[in-house]
């Protein structure tokens, strides 16, 4: 039996399609590490409550590795998702009860630390404990053979993009800005300010950003003041917004995913990026807030995108299913 492990808002979005598919197919459970404290879900089997001692990555991990014996029985496989704290810390836990630890959307690298800081160390780490490697994209699996990895290395896809087949995109008027990550918070007011001078010098485009919660980033909002600020808004409304936008602002990593499937351009505020397999077709680097003006009326004035996307067909959990089904 395999035990599908999620604690993000993003990690249940990318498991749902393989949940979906595998049900009333293979014998499964799934457990919510609490990581997201909003995110509620009344089918899991086993939710685990974090402490709070004043350190969320620790704490996420403390209570992975403290999951109830209970949580383990009768199960063969352990399932993490991503680069997050939850996947990380139920890797960990599964692999010291000696369970094949099964990594979906594995083999992504920056190779730095730092960029994307934690993702990038938990995802490596994960790779040294899993024998089953899911991955989005041939580039992400020879990362792993290059890594000389344990175990089945798979190309499948990424799971996300199963949620998408059947959108027509629109070619819109709306410039949609979405921005979170931790290695932007210290540059967080700079970026505000340049996306609001951009607004400001095109009038003729909507720019609306869905501001992330957090007060690293929340508490900049007033600076944006030729932009449609609103609250954050659930996954359905998202995907509407990225199929019917003219170009996306972000720092994601999902996104890059979602604008290629999409047919969207997305310009992204990274110094590094680890979904490299669609610079410059659907997605643009830009490093510092100095280089987004020029860029901007680049991609802006660019030739609309036509090239398959590189992350898969959408069909990804019935090709894992198909595996598990094989093999498992």
């Amino acid at each position: 039996m395999i035990l599908i492990c999620f604690g993000t808002r993003p990690e249940h979005i990318k498991i749902q399609p393989l949940l979906n598919k595998m049900d009333g197919q293979l014998p499964f459970k799934t457990l919510f590490t609490g990581q997201h404290v909003d995110l509620v879900d009344a089918s899991v089997d086993h939710v685990l409550n974090i402490p709070n001692n004043g350190n969320r990555m620790d704490d996420t991990i403390q209570a992975c590795l403290r999951a109830p014996d209970h949580v383990f029985d009768s199960i063969t496989h352990v399932l993490v998702q991503g680069d997050t704290a939850s996947a990380f810390g139920m890797a960990l836990a599964g692999f010291h009860r000696q369970k094949t630890i099964v990594h979906l959307e594995a083999g992504l690298r920056t190779y730095d630390l730092t960029q994307p800081y934690p993702e990038e160390g938990y995802r490596q780490a994960i790779s040294r404990l899993a024998s089953i490697h899911l991955c989005p994209t041939e580039l992400n699996a020879q990362n792993l053979r290059n890594e000389q990895v344990q175990g089945d290395v798979l190309v499948v896809g990424n799971t996300v993009l199963d949620h998408l087949t059947g959108i027509a995109p629109k070619d819109g008027n709306t410039v949609l800005i979405t921005m979170h990550r931790r290695e932007n918070h210290s540059h967080m007011a700079e970026w505000f300010t340049t996306i609001n001078s951009i607004a400001n010098a095109h009038p003729n485009l909507l720019f609306e950003f869905p501001i992330h919660p957090n007060p690293n980033v929340s508490k900049h909002r007033d600076r944006l003041t030729h932009v449609n600020v609103i609250n954050p808004v659930d996954y359905d409304t998202m995907i509407h917004k990225i199929a019917n936008c003219k170009l996306i602002i972000s720092d994601s990593g999902g996104i890059q995913e979602e604008a290629s499937f999409l047919n969207k351009k997305v310009i992204v505020c990274r110094q590094k990026t680890e979904r490299i397999e669609s610079l410059n077709t659907h997605s643009f680097l830009c490093p510092t807030p100095g280089e987004l003006p020029q860029l901007f009326a680049s991609v802006l004035n660019a030739p609309t995108v036509n090239a398959p996307c590189p992350y898969g067909d959408g069909h990804a959990a019935q090709t894992i299913t198909a595996y598990f089904n094989a093999h498992l």
